[in-house]
């Protein structure tokens, strides 16, 4: 899966017509001032292939972010995108009101693989997550939620009410039947301690207002939260208390769906049964698309006409296909699971290498972050931003996230191999050793100023 001999076909036709300065000028100019990006000296990206990503000056990364988790089969794979192209070349456009085959292929392949019989397409994250707490409230009668802090959901009304990490909350008026409980984890704590925490607080939700509680909302691993992963047991335990009081479990798969963490969904990994799931990202390998998933019960409640112009149209759909092919054929899910732990214990050993840097390595499969400086975030803010800008430069795209934006996120296409984790790994080695280093003498100079007071 090593794109090495496509890099110089990429670069070759990689050339940009606008520079860094004059994209940013025209976003300036024309985005709403909430649209950001990362780093100090950005890089045009014009096209990709597999793991890498080549920018308009023929610069080639290895990217480790995926689009947040977006192409977790590669950029432009060449087999997906072959199917993408026939199908708009075919047909590229009807609603779910006409009959096609690849929707309702889609529908059974997804029913097959999830275990989940129902499927309602759609076009995002956001709106799938919508659907499924509209789904809750008409299946129980209920209009109340349930959701963890320093979650994130969407951006859409119900799912920013229902997002618990306050830069992403952005409507000023959201809705009040919303309540949140701990999430299981504090940096320091024994997980199982955390999790009894978070649990004897939904217990205690569900005592008070579980009569008007319509579902719980949860990601498996929270990944804007900063990669937290469900302790093992909670998910369970969670849903057996919901269960006490007629209360749903919808499980937010659309960051760890379709075998990013080893399993096509990280619910059911981590010991759970979801009544609804919500996906996208990763099912469309670049194309828009979003699905939720119910069971038949449950599913039965949304039986008033509904449609989505968009969802489940034909190149999203065959795209999708392919998608799920590519996983089963390449073992992308056994990959995710092989590579990931190769990753794992690489961050680990930065983390043992510069304990003063990396607080805590967390994650499964290709779902991983390293929180820096844990005890100073606004610190570890900055070293992250100087880590992205510094890896970028040795041509490795990674991300960021958690509460304090000091997570270091890793989240590749799963195509990657293990030359690019080798690779990769001993470049974020030498970039954590100059900020080390640096580290070292600001201390000593500082040491030297306090002798020379004295």
């Amino acid at each position: 899966m090593n794109s090495d001999s496509n890099a110089g076909l990429n670069a070759a036709g990689s050339e940009a017509s606008l520079t860094p300065d004059e994209v940013i000028a025209l976003r300036r100019a024309h985005f709403f001032p909430c649209t950001q990006h990362f780093y100090r000296n950005p890089p045009v990206l014009v096209s990709g292939s597999m793991q890498q990503v080549t920018d308009g000056a023929g610069k080639v990364y290895t990217d480790f972010f995926a689009g947040v988790s977006v192409v977790a089969t590669g950029h432009c794979n060449p087999v997906i995108a072959e199917a993408t192209a026939k199908q708009v070349r075919t047909l590229q456009h009807t609603t779910t009101i006409y009959l096609t085959e690849p929707s309702a292929l889609l529908a059974e392949r997804l029913a097959k693989r999830l275990d989940y019989p129902r499927v309602f397409f759609c076009n995002s994250g956001s709106e799938a997550n919508e659907g499924a707490l509209v789904l809750a409230r008409r299946h129980t009668g209920r209009k109340g939620f349930i959701s963890l802090t320093q979650s994130l959901h969407g951006r859409t009304s119900l799912t920013t009410s229902v997002t618990g990490l306050s830069m992403w909350r952005t409507d000023p008026f959201p809705d009040p039947d919303v309540h949140f409980i701990p999430r299981p984890y504090e940096y320091g704590m024994d997980p199982q301690q955390a999790a009894q925490i978070s649990l004897d607080a939904l217990e205690q939700t569900l005592r008070e207002h579980g009569g008007n509680i319509a579902a719980m909302i949860v990601e498996p691993i929270q990944g804007n939260g900063g990669m937290i992963v469900m302790p093992d047991g909670y998910l369970a335990r969670a849903k057996a208390l919901l269960e006490q009081y007629g209360v749903l479990m919808i499980a937010d798969e659309i960051q760890t769906g379709f075998g990013r963490t080893g399993e096509l969904l990280a619910s059911v990994q981590l010991g759970a049964k979801p009544d609804i799931v919500t996906m996208a990202k990763a099912l469309g390998g670049g194309i828009p698309i979003g699905a939720f998933a119910a069971t038949e019960e449950v599913a039965a409640s949304l039986n008033v006409p509904s449609a989505s112009t968009f969802g489940g149209n034909p190149v999203s759909a065959v795209t999708a296909l392919a998608v799920l092919d590519y996983i089963e054929s390449e073992q992308l899910t056994e990959r995710a699971a092989r590579l990931g732990a190769a990753l794992k214990r690489g961050l680990e050993r930065m983390r043992t290498y510069y304990p003063e840097i990396v607080s805590e390595v967390r994650g499964i499969g290709l779902m991983l972050g390293a929180e820096l400086r844990a005890d100073d975030p606004a610190t570890g803010a900055a070293l992250t931003d100087r880590v992205l800008e510094e890896m970028k430069d040795r041509g490795f795209l990674i991300g960021k996230n958690g509460v304090s934006r000091n997570v270091l996120a890793f989240q590749p296409p799963i195509v990657i191999d293990t030359a690019d984790i080798e690779a990769m790994l001993e470049a974020l080695d030498r970039v954590l050793g100059g900020i080390d280093q640096d580290r070292l003498r600001a201390s000593e100079a500082e040491e030297a100023g306090e002798r020379e007071q004295q």
